[in-house]
């Protein structure tokens, strides 16, 4: 096991189907607040689908075709980072995220992700990585310009939504800005 710190209270590690019932109760406390911007296959409702969830991640990782990671803060599971797709041959992979509303704030989502980033672009060797979100998640857009990506497009009217089709705004970063970006930064990593 790994774990990865993201402040002092907090850490990123893997998120397995062991974790179903944290994760369960991490759905519960943010399930209104994350509902409208991801997909409704994520928001599991009960043991067996939060299980199923993570299952799902488990296979990707074990295909080499995505993966899923939980934040804890003291302890408490409040959010994630996942690899929705990963192609390896291509270069490609897509990063997504979600958090509780009393997590928020702290940018562990950002550095978080910028984690993922660095794994897939500098360890893994991708070329890639997309950001695809809802268009009215400001969040969302907010965290994918602090990891510095470029606003790729809009696909209109690609999903449908509660109240109609949604638009989704995809957005990029590629390893040589990646590299650019991070041989600037005074942060460590």
């Amino acid at each position: 096991m790994f774990a990865t710190p993201l402040d002092a209270d907090a850490e990123l590690r893997p998120l397995n189907p062991w974790h179903a019932e944290e994760f369960l109760a991490n759905l519960d406390r943010s399930r209104q607040h994350i509902a409208p911007w991801v997909s409704p296959s994520f928001v599991a409702t009960d043991l067996d689908g939060a299980r199923h969830v993570l299952q799902r991640y488990a296979d990707r990782w074990a295909r080499d075709d995505g993966g899923i990671w939980g934040i804890w803060s003291d302890g408490t599971l409040v959010g994630g980072v996942l690899l929705v797709s990963l192609n390896a041959a291509s270069g490609v992979c897509e990063a997504g995220c979600w958090l509780e509303p009393a997590a928020e704030g702290r940018g562990l989502v950002t550095r978080a992700v910028e984690r993922l980033i660095d794994w897939v672009l500098v360890e893994r060797g991708l070329h890639r990585v997309e950001w695809q979100t809802n268009a009215g998640n400001v969040r969302s857009i907010a965290v994918a310009r602090r990891l510095g990506m470029r606003r790729d497009g809009v696909l209109r009217d690609a999903l449908p939504g509660p109240q109609g089709r949604i638009d989704l705004e995809v957005w990029s970063v590629l390893a040589p800005e990646w590299r650019t970006r991070r041989a600037g930064s005074d942060e460590p990593r």
